[in-house]
C-alpha cells in the first residue's frame, strides 16, 4: 500500500444550473482521521456521494489502494471497502435493530434467514464497540441518538478500510460523542481511515490529525490540524474573518406579553410537567436543557401537535385552546422543527412548492390555484432571506442546508405569525448561513415579532437570545436575563433535578 488509501484527483460534478465539486482533490492516509470541512453547499456530501458511488463524477479519477476505480454504486463501494453513515438517517422502524444492520447480507441456513446467528453476529458487534443496545427491539423504538449509534456499529460491520462519517454527532450528547471518539480511536489503531465531516470545530481539533477545506465546490487546501485554530478553520471555510459570530443587537423586546404559558402538563407523566412562561413582543426567548429535558415536547404541544392534559395558553390575553395545528395558526403561531429533513423539506418539490405550501389558500381562486400569485410571494420572500437558488423549480433536495432552512423560515412567514418557535435553527448548518439566519431571527423581531427558540449549541443560546429559559426532566429550572446568562448558570439549571 502506497502513502495513501485514497486519492480522490480533480473531481467534477455538475447538476443543472449548478457546478457542484469544480476540480476538487483529496488524499487520505490509512489509520487517520481526515476532517472534510466547508460552508453547506461546499461540496462536501457530493464529493462523499462520488466516492460511495451515489453520483458518478463528471471528471478526476478516484484511486484505492493506489488502483484506478470506477465506482457505479453503494455496493460497489462496500466491496471495496468504503462504507458510509450519512447525514439524515433512514432505519426500516418496523424492523428489528438487527435487521437493519446486516440487511441485504443475513447469516443463512439453507434458504432460510438464521436468526440466532444474526443475534449472536450483533450481541458481539455491539459488544467490540461497547453499545448496550438489545439487537430484537424495533429500529423505531430508538431514540435518535440510539440510531445514530446503530448507524456507526453498521459501518464497522462492514470492515471497511474507510468509513465516511457524515456529521456524525448531529444527535449525540456529549457522553455519546465521547464514546463514537472511543470508537474512532479503536478503528484508526486497527488502519481505517475515517473521514469525518462536521461543522462542530471543537470536535474537528479534538479528533482529526488531517483538514480538508472546501469553499463553493473548490478545494482550499488541506493541513494538519494541530496547525489550525477556531478562527483560522471560519476564516479559509467561507473567505473572509468573521470576528463576530453573532450580528450586532440594536432591538430591545417590548414589555406586552404576547404568549402566557401556565402550568401547562401533559398526559405523559415522563414528559413535561408545570411549565408556565411569558413570551414577550419582539423578544428571543431562547430554550436550553440537555437532551430528554422535553423542549421540543412543550413546543410541539403549543403547535397543536400533541395533547395538553391541563394548563392554560393565552395569547395576547385571550385563552384559547389548542388542539390542532389549525388552532395554532389560526392564533398566530409558527413552528420550524428540528428534523428538517424528515418533517420539513419535501425534497422531491421544487423550491416554489416548499416555499406556499403552508399558504396555499391564499393563492386560489375559487378553488384554483393561481400559479402568478405563488411565484410572486416566493420570490418575494426567498429574496428577502437571500435564499441561494438556480430558480424556483429547483428540486428542494438540491439545496444546500443553509439554503433549505431559509426556504423554510420562508415558508411559514407567508402564514403572517406573530410567534415563530424555530427547534435547533442552525443545526447541521455552516458558520456563513448561521449568521444569515441570525440576521433574519433579529430583523424579525425588530418589526415586532417574537420568537421561541430551541437550542443545544450554548454560544447560539447565550449569543442570540433575550432571556434563556432552562428546563430539566420536563420542568423550568429557571429563567436567565441575557445580562446575567453564561455558560456554569445555564448547565447548573439544566442539571438541576437531574443531580
Amino acid at each position: 500500500m502506497g502513502e495513501y488509501v485514497l486519492e480522490m484527483n480533480n473531481i467534477t460534478k455538475v447538476f443543472p444550473g449548478v457546478k457542484a465539486l469544480d476540480n476538487v482533490s483529496l488524499k487520505v492516509r490509512p489509520g487517520s482521521v481526515h476532517a472534510l470541512m466547508g460552508e453547506n453547499g461546499a461540496g462536501k456530501s457530493t464529493l462523499m456521494k462520488c466516492l460511495f458511488g451515489i453520483y458518478q463524477e463528471d471528471g478526476g479519477e478516484i484511486i484505492l489502494d493506489g488502483k484506478r476505480e470506477n465506482i457505479t454504486s453503494s455496493k460497489q463501494a462496500l466491496d471495496l471497502g468504503v462504507s458510509m453513515i450519512h447525514q439524515e438517517l433512514h432505519p426500516i422502524r418496523f424492523r428489528p435493530v438487527m435487521e437493519n444492520i446486516w440487511l441485504g447480507r443475513f447469516p443463512m441456513m439453507g434458504i432460510a434467514v438464521d436468526k440466532k446467528a444474526m443475534i449472536r453476529k450483533t450481541k458481539e458487534l455491539f459488544k467490540e464497540i461497547e453499545l448496550d443496545i438489545n439487537p430484537e427491539v424495533l429500529a423505531g423504538s430508538l431514540s435518535a441518538s440510539n440510531l445514530q449509534l446503530v448507524e456507526i456499529a453498521k459501518a464497522v460491520s462492514y470492515n471497511s478500510k474507510i468509513i465516511i462519517m457524515d456529521e456524525p454527532t448531529s444527535s449525540l450528547t456529549d457522553n455519546e460523542t465521547e464514546h463514537l471518539f472511543k470508537i474512532i480511536r479503536q478503528l484508526k489503531a486497527g488502519g481505517c481511515a475515517i473521514i469525518y465531516i462536521s461543522h462542530k470545530m471543537e470536535e474537528i481539533l479534538k479528533i482529526a490529525d488531517e483538514v480538508t477545506i472546501m469553499r463553493d465546490g473548490q478545494y482550499v487546501g488541506t493541513w494538519p490540524a494541530g496547525e489550525l485554530t477556531t478562527d483560522l478553520i471560519i476564516s479559509r471555510m467561507v473567505g473572509r474573518d468573521m470576528t463576530n459570530r453573532f450580528p450586532p443587537r440594536t432591538h430591545t423586546p417590548g414589555k406586552e406579553v404576547v404568549l402566557k404559558v401556565t402550568d401547562l402538563c401533559s398526559p405523559l407523566k415522563r414528559s413535561f410537567q408545570h411549565v408556565s412562561f411569558e413570551l414577550h413582543r419582539g423578544e428571543i426567548l431562547g430554550i436550553g436543557g440537555l437532551v430528554g429535558a422535553q423542549r421540543t415536547e412543550v413546543v410541539e404541544a403549543l403547535f397543536g401537535l400533541r395533547t395538553i392534559e391541563s394548563g392554560e395558553v393565552e395569547k395576547d390575553g385571550e385563552v384559547f385552546k389548542v388542539k390542532s395545528v389549525q388552532d395554532a395558526k389560526r392564533h398566530g403561531i409558527a413552528l420550524l422543527t428540528e428534523e428538517r429533513r424528515a418533517t420539513g423539506v419535501f425534497g422531491i418539490l421544487s423550491v416554489l412548492d416548499n416555499t406556499v405550501i403552508a399558504s396555499q389558500k391564499n393563492y386560489a381562486n375559487k378553488g384554483v390555484l393561481q400559479k402568478r400569485k405563488r411565484v410572486k410571494a416566493a420570490e418575494e420572500s426567498n429574496r428577502q432571506l437571500n435564499v441561494k437558488t438556480p430558480s424556483l423549480e429547483t428540486l428542494m433536495q438540491n439545496l444546500s442546508g443553509g439554503n433549505q432552512q431559509k426556504v423554510l423560515i420562508a415558508r411559514w412567514l407567508l402564514t403572517h405569525p406573530d410567534i415563530l418557535i424555530l427547534d435547533e435553527p442552525t443545526r447541521g448548518i455552516d458558520v456563513g448561513a448561521k449568521y444569515e439566519i441570525y440576521t433574519i431571527m433579529l430583523d424579525l423581531v425588530k418589526q415586532g415579532k417574537s420568537i421561541i427558540m430551541i437550542s443545544s449549541e450554548m454560544p447560539e443560546l447565550l449569543g442570540i437570545s433575550d432571556r434563556i429559559m432552562v428546563m430539566c426532566e420536563g420542568r423550568v429550572s429557571g429563567v436567565l436575563n441575557r445580562d446575567e446568562a453564561d455558560q456554569i448558570k445555564v448547565m447548573q439549571l439544566a442539571t438541576k433535578f437531574a443531580q
